[in-house]
């Protein structure tokens, strides 16, 4: 059964490493038959959250800019895909101000179910990603029909193009395939 498969990658970096794991996971995404959209964040406005907490009413965010089309995507998708570089041992800002941002699903009848991590460091370290998956999983317990699926972590890439050839892209790849 074909599914409907979002893929945010929240680099801002053009070509970045988070980024071709992206590329990779909805390669196989769309191998394995689903309809595959790939957004980046990058030349996006996406503003802090205010915690006015309108949208809980409303089901749309007071602020008007590019998180509401992000949010109009993902809460009609059955898999949501986030990627983002490890900054610090955790995701990206951008990623969590775009997870803050998307409290208006909170109250909706949102259709995702898996949500999948890829992450890129510089640092190689077993736990390097251990945070940011942490904070991505304190979003999806906030969905209860929600699930943490599954992760890619490529670690030991610093600058664009240092992922090719690191089996991770292999990796995002077979479980972009298997969503």
């Amino acid at each position: 059964m074909s599914k409907k498969v979002l893929v945010i990658s929240t680099s801002l970096r053009r070509n970045s490493n988070s980024y071709r794991l992206a590329q990779e996971f909805a390669k196989g995404a769309e191998a394995a038959g689903h309809e595959v959209e790939l957004i980046s964040l990058i030349g996006r406005e996406i503003n802090y959250c205010v915690g006015c907490l309108a949208c809980q009413n409303t089901q749309k965010c007071v602020i008007d800019d590019d998180a509401n089309l992000i949010a109009e995507k993902l809460v009609k998708a059955d898999v949501v895909c986030y990627a983002t570089p490890i900054y610090y041992y955790e995701m990206a800002g951008q990623m969590k101000t775009l997870l803050d941002r998307m409290n208006p699903l909170f109250p909706s009848d949102y259709a995702f179910r898996d949500v999948y991590m890829l992450s890129s460091a510089a640092e190689d370290g077993k736990d390097t990603d251990a945070r940011a998956k942490s904070g991505l999983q304190g979003w999806i317990d906030c969905f209860e029909k929600a699930r943490f699926a599954g992760s890619v972590f490529a670690g030991g890439v610093t600058m664009v193009g240092e992922i090719e050839g690191h089996k991770a892209l292999q990796e995002a790849y077979t479980m972009g395939k298997n969503v």
